[in-house]
């Protein structure tokens, strides 16, 4: 019996002469057609090209109907059913479109991008779509569309900056717009007041181009709360990467400045170790990332934010291991206080490995031991300071400080360095773990750096080890 085929070219409802290739999406091949014949602007075809034109908005333009099914035929929806144009099937149908035509799309899609970020595609999808566009498609649909360039895993990392600068650049001057127009009610000027104040914020933590190290905008969402990432160092280059998770109370607004410092100090610190070690030629990279939308004391008690962070962590080391592959870097997460709780459930989940974990001011764990975290070689390490009262509550779970949990002890209470000789300043309370001096941020710079061997543990036991070593070169 004759198998009737649907192969549809698309045109978006008031965007004349932009056609949609639904062949790529059947995932099929017309070869083998014995009669094809070519009916204009039907009312009717197969349930996949409805559906896919139902949800781009779309209205058919040409629709062959083959009389003789191909080798291996797609099976479409029952009729009625929805069909998912989302992640990388979208991303795919896009990279078919001409330069204007899928810059016309983005621009009339707003909400798609928006839709796409929210549950974006794997890296590795992103990163074919992105490198099968020619020169022009990239250029128009950065152009269209700087937010979804700019937060999509997978894309270069030099692009992404750039076009993130774009975003927030724009963000700018539409808020600044909304501030000035004499009819602006007064409740939606203050919300635009404090808006740029979140994105003013961003603008002076990325510094100048003369700014040492470099500083590039890795992700961008200005929505309500906002989050982002900013890198100091090169993602695409270096050989160790360790990301900053900060907990309750770090917000973009008051302190995006504060957290990329206190990246930029953990850079300092590992470029130093490195060179000691005779590393010259090593290079690091820190991410202060605030890539949730951190608790305050309305929501801290609940889970939630926490399983948000987990979900952008992952997506985000996802990302950079997979444009790694030919040479994944030494990858660490530094996370305090209910950020480490997020980190832990990320890799409570197994979907991706990290090479060392610090964990410091944790109100607890899902995990019940570090075997159930994805840390190589067991490179789990705890510190507590005096006074802060977070740790040992355990209020979400297994208490990562404790024996049964397997860390290691990282010590916070200061002292002198063994090898330095230097004086190490201790952490007090909650949230002196990333003063500049502090014992505890060395012991950062050493675990991002694959030296966990000569982290002190807060009671002396290291230094006759790391004396040992220093007397042997």
């Amino acid at each position: 019996m004759p198998v009737h085929w649907g192969l549809a070219w698309l045109q978006p409802r008031g965007t004349p002469e932009l056609l949609f290739e639904i062949a790529a999406v059947l995932s099929t091949s017309v070869a083998g057609a014995t009669e094809v014949s070519v009916m204009h602007n039907v009312s009717h075809s197969v349930v996949e090209t409805q559906a896919v034109a139902a949800e781009l908005d779309l209205s058919v333009a040409v629709v062959i109907n083959i009389t003789e099914a191909p080798p291996t035929p797609f099976v479409g929806p029952e009729p009625g059913a929805s069909v998912d144009l989302t992640g990388a099937r979208l991303l795919h149908q896009l990279g078919l479109l001409s330069a204007p035509d899928v810059a016309a799309f983005l621009t009339a899609n707003p909400d798609t991008v928006r839709s796409l970020l929210a549950n974006p595609p794997a890296a590795r999808d992103v990163t074919i779509w992105w490198s099968g566009m020619d020169l022009a498609r990239r250029s128009a649909v950065a152009a269209a569309s700087p937010e979804l360039v700019g937060n999509l895993e997978g894309i270069p990392y030099v692009t992404r900056d750039r076009a993130n600068r774009v975003f927030l650049a724009e963000s700018i001057r539409e808020l600044t717009a909304v501030t000035v127009n004499p009819t602006t009610g007064r409740t939606v000027a203050e919300n635009a007041k404090r808006q740029l104040t979140m994105l003013d914020s961003i603008e002076t933590a990325l510094g100048t181009n003369q700014s040492q190290p470099r500083r590039s905008l890795l992700s961008l969402d200005v929505e309500g709360q906002g989050r982002a990432a900013i890198v100091l160092g090169d993602l695409r280059t270096a050989d160790y990467v360790t990301y900053l998770v900060p907990g309750m109370f770090v917000t973009i607004e008051n302190q995006m400045g504060d957290w990329v410092d206190a990246a930029a100090r953990l850079y300092e610190e590992q470029s130093g170790w490195l060179e000691l070690f005779g590393e010259q030629e090593s290079t690091v990279a820190t991410v202060a990332w605030i890539g949730y939308h951190t608790p305050n004391l309305t929501n801290v008690g609940g889970i939630g934010n926490a399983q948000e962070g987990s979900v952008w962590l992952t997506e985000s080391v996802i990302g950079l291991q997979s444009l790694r592959t030919a040479g994944e870097p030494y990858v660490t997460v530094v996370a305090h206080s209910y950020g480490s709780t997020a980190a832990l459930l990320a890799l409570a989940e197994n979907r991706f490995q990290i090479d060392a974990l610090a964990l410091v001011g944790s109100p607890g764990s899902p995990a019940k031991s570090v075997t159930d975290l994805s840390v190589r070689n067991g490179n789990v390490w705890v510190g507590e300071a005096a006074w802060d009262p977070i740790p040992n509550s355990a209020y979400f779970g297994s208490d990562p400080g404790s024996a049964s949990y397997g860390a290691h002890s990282l010590g916070v209470g200061g002292g002198v360095d063994g090898i330095t000789r230097e004086l190490l300043l201790a952490s007090t309370g909650h949230n002196e773990y990333f003063s500049a001096g502090t014992e505890s941020m060395r012991n950062f710079a050493l675990i991002g750096i694959g030296r966990g061997q000569f982290v002190t543990d807060g009671n002396g036991a290291a230094s006759a080890s790391t004396l040992a070593v220093v007397a042997e070169r």
